[in-house]
């Protein structure tokens, strides 16, 4: 230890020698560390950490699965839970939730206001093992549709809406006008189950107000289930049993089941596996970063080290042994090391927050959410992989300065005037090989980034099939027991649009049941007029939307054939439909659409008057799918979208809008307010996110790379300043100066370019799956990457160059 401290203060004289190098040095580290540690805190928490559930490994969620429908993975019917809870011999508690109603209005005391709910059965929190701060959760004996009505309500919506009251506990609740009683309260850590926003209450499935499901119910696809597997059974074992009961549910209803398989996978396992292959390539790519700059530091301390040969000779030659001045050029390098991890903590504590913004991509029901925002964050694990990564980093970029500067010749260092020696070709050799792996792991992330640019320039040309200028759209979501009857529903409706539609600025006002680019998924098996019914397992599937007679103007949908609805679709008259292109060339080829009729399983059969363009439902790198649209005159519908298209930014209209719909009920909220242009850049948020931050390691990369080359290049001009003196004395011309320097730096930046091209051949396939319309290995991104970085280099090259063109032979002769 006291040969420790003795090497620590030493180390710590020789950094203030050297006040500039140390200062690049820690700043160098830091930028790596810092980005590091940033990115490991996301990683930590979404991907690394427990759930906070007990034994957590235990619990799966339970789909089922119809790949030859495209659906991978697909929401559980009501009566297929109910018969997994039934026949399975592996599970010790089941537990569901409907996927799809997860909105509720809270009025009573103050403004009425939009919550997200979770309709769930009773044994949902049981089976997660979770309890409530206050209270209590559901009781089996409250799973029904006469008991008394219950909610448990999330510790964020009890501090926002009722002050931390805790007497909350046995009082009523206002829930689209009906009284709930609050059992319990959640902790902020349960966010269980979130495709998105948390829930803030919970209800009973048995008891919302407008039940639409029973066991008999085998054909809609609802529920999420999840379950928690009994002691010493393994996921093997009960993917078996799901198999078997999916072949027994496959016989038994042939009509609902067959084509459907049940699959369990671990909810750990799903909830991430939307960002874990997004999350791994910025960790790899913030670890590429890190190496840049640890050989950047490996060059300074080898350049640092051949100034300090005659210090290390005498050393040798009092007793030294050559451990021991290894041991001390480490210490330097693992102390610098620490420094730059000190100072990336502080700068990763400023760049944390936009690293744990990371979006996750379209919203996914069938990837609830159980980690929620805060607990991103510097904590004992991250700060403990800071410190090891500090260490390790220290040791690796001053091992091979500490090995080369340890073997001396001491007859030739202790000469006079060997101090300026030019450090031996063992030292030049491996700062040309730090330069060339400098390129090289540099072409790989500029390569990756520019993959993911291109690819995101590729998704911002695609044509969503409708005008997001202009145009604002918001949730309206009435009470069943108060509009239960669809003409309740209609008058409401009629009512808010055509007072919205009185607002100045206003140009067309619609509301639809599914909005493009949005969660909501309303899939249809139709049946074609004239067509053989589609075999089981084989159906024809397309959405299925209600929507008003105005709604294709205000959202921009352009009609290519037939007419639009009008006055004469009432709920009383034929009932109609139209149908975009994809369904037309899918279902109708080579056929008029207008006047055909289908079946989408609801009011019989349905008689094409329209067929209008394709709109990207889910996703802008998603094909179009098959779609029906229904007139909301003529159906049931308790949840609606609005629409309103208007002449200028309609921003300023949503106070307006608000008090238009309060003012046909004042206990009705609108809530999920946004502009569609929002909504079209919150479908790329994922690939606009990863391409940023994968552009803004590159550029770091490429900063460092250059500094590299620079550094290397000049260090080298300063050791021939003598052969250059001697070249130009014997009649050398500057420009066989500029290129000798230059060629001396370019071959290094060749084999580095040679070298980073084929790695990226090989690593960028990792992320194909992360990219639209450009292949991974796209040769107009390899061949920019590669120029651009030639370029870079060659300007590094050429600074040092120029100086050793306007070196003066006489002071060069006499250079030591």
């Amino acid at each position: 230890m006291q040969t420790l401290w003795q090497d620590l203060r030493y180390g710590l004289r020789m950094m203030f020698k050297k006040p500039g190098l140390t200062a690049v040095a820690v700043l160098t580290l830091a930028l790596g560390i810092g980005a590091n540690t940033a990115i490991f805190s996301v990683v930590d928490a979404v991907l690394l950490r427990r759930l906070p559930f007990p034994d957590p490994d235990r619990l799966m969620l339970i789909f089922n699965t119809a790949p030859q429908l495209g659906y991978p993975q697909a929401p559980i019917p009501y009566g297929t839970f109910i018969d997994i809870g039934e026949q399975n011999q592996v599970f010790e508690r089941m537990g569901a939730w409907e996927l799809w109603d997860n909105n509720v209005n809270l009025s009573g005391d103050g403004e009425p206001e939009q919550v997200r709910r979770a309709l769930v059965s009773a044994n949902l929190f049981s089976t997660l093992g979770v309890e409530p701060i206050y209270g209590r959760t559901f009781l089996p004996e409250e799973d029904k549709a006469d008991s008394p009505p219950v909610a448990v309500i999330s510790e964020g919506l009890w501090k926002r809406r009722f002050g931390a009251d805790p007497s909350l506990i046995g009082n009523q609740l206002i829930l689209h006008t009906r009284s709930y009683t609050v059992i319990g309260i959640m902790p902020s850590t349960v966010t269980f189950p979130a495709s998105g926003t948390a829930p803030e209450v919970w209800l009973l499935l048995s008891q919302v107000e407008v039940p639409w499901w029973n066991r008999e119910n085998r054909g809609s696809h609802d529920f999420g289930v999840i379950a928690r597997l009994k002691q010493d059974v393994s996921i093997s074992q009960a993917q078996a049993e799901m198999d078997t009961i999916a072949r027994r549910l496959e016989q038994e209803y042939p009509q609902s089941n067959t084509g459907f398989g049940i699959q369990a996978v671990r909810l750990h396992h799903q909830t991430v596996r939307n960002i874990r292959q997004s999350l791994m390539i910025l960790l790899a790519a913030v670890a590429f970063v890190l190496l840049i700059a640890c050989t950047n530091v490996a060059n300074i301390l080898l350049a640092r080290a051949t100034s300090r040969r005659k210090e290390i000779a005498l050393r040798v030659v009092m007793g030294a042994s050559r451990w021991r001045v290894i041991r001390q050029l480490l210490t330097e390098s693992v102390l610098l090391s620490l420094i730059g991890g000190a100072l990336g903590v502080l700068l990763a504590l400023w760049g944390i927050e936009a690293f744990a913004a990371v979006p996750s991509g379209k919203p996914d029901v069938y990837s609830p959410s159980v980690i929620a925002p805060d607990q991103i964050g510097l904590n004992s694990q991250v700060l403990g992989f800071t410190f090891a990564l500090s260490l390790v980093v220290g040791i690796v970029f001053g091992l091979v300065p500490a090995l080369q500067a340890s073997k001396v010749d001491l007859n030739q260092t202790l000469k006079e005037g060997s101090a300026k020696a030019s450090g031996g070709s063992r030292q030049a050799r491996t700062r040309s090989v730090l330069v060339v792996c400098q390129v090289a792991l540099s072409v790989v992330l500029l390569v990756g980034a520019g993959l993911m640019i291109k690819s995101f320039l590729r998704l911002q040309q695609i044509d969503p099939g409708f005008n997001t200028a202009n145009v604002l759209t918001a949730r309206i979501i009435l009470p069943g027991s108060r509009y239960y009857r669809p003409s309740r529903q209609r008058e409401f409706f009629e009512t808010a649009m055509q007072r919205i539609r009185s607002l100045p600025g206003v140009l067309a006002t619609g509301i639809t049941k599914g909005l493009p680019l949005s969660e909501d998924d309303d899939g249809r098996f139709i049946q074609i007029e004239g067509q053989p019914p589609a075999p089981p397992g084989q159906w024809n599937l397309s959405k299925f939307h209600y929507v008003s007679a105005d709604y294709f103007r205000a959202i921009g949908i352009d009609l290519v054939d037939g007419r639009l609805f009008d006055e004469r679709d009432t709920f009383d008259a034929r009932v109609v439909g139209i149908i975009n292109e994809t369904f037309a060339r899918r279902f109708l080829p080579g056929e008029n659409p207008i006047g055909k009729r289908v079946n989408p399983g609801d009011r019989g059969w349905y008689e094409i008057v329209g067929v209008v363009k394709d709109a990207k439902f889910t996703a802008l790198q998603e094909g179009p799918m098959p779609e029906i649209y229904a007139t909301y005159f003529q159906g049931f519908n308790l949840e609606m979208t609005m629409v309103v298209r208007t002449q200028s930014d309609p921003g300023g209209l949503i106070g307006s809008i608000s008090q238009e719909v309060l003012a046909v009920d004042r206990d009705q909220p609108i809530a999920h307010i946004q502009t569609m242009s929002d909504r079209l850049a919150s479908s790329v948020a994922r690939p606009r996110y990863d391409a940023t931050l994968l552009a803004l390691f590159a550029l770091l990369a490429l900063f460092l790379a250059a500094v590299g080359i620079y550094g290397v290049v000049s260090y080298s001009v300063s050791q021939r300043t003598h052969e250059i003196g001697i070249r130009m004395a014997l009649g050398a011309q500057r420009s066989d100066l500029l290129s000798l320097v230059l060629r001396h730096g370019m071959v290094l930046i060749i084999f580095g370019l040679a070298t980073g091209v084929a790695a990226a051949l090989a690593l960028t396939r990792l992320m194909s799956n992360l990219l639209y319309g450009v292949s991974a290995t796209d040769p107009t991104t390899f061949v920019l990457i590669t120029l651009l970085l030639g370029a870079v280099g060659m300007a590094a090259c050429y600074i040092p160059a120029r100086r050793a063109m306007k070196v003066d032979p006489m002071v060069a002769l006499r250079f030591e």
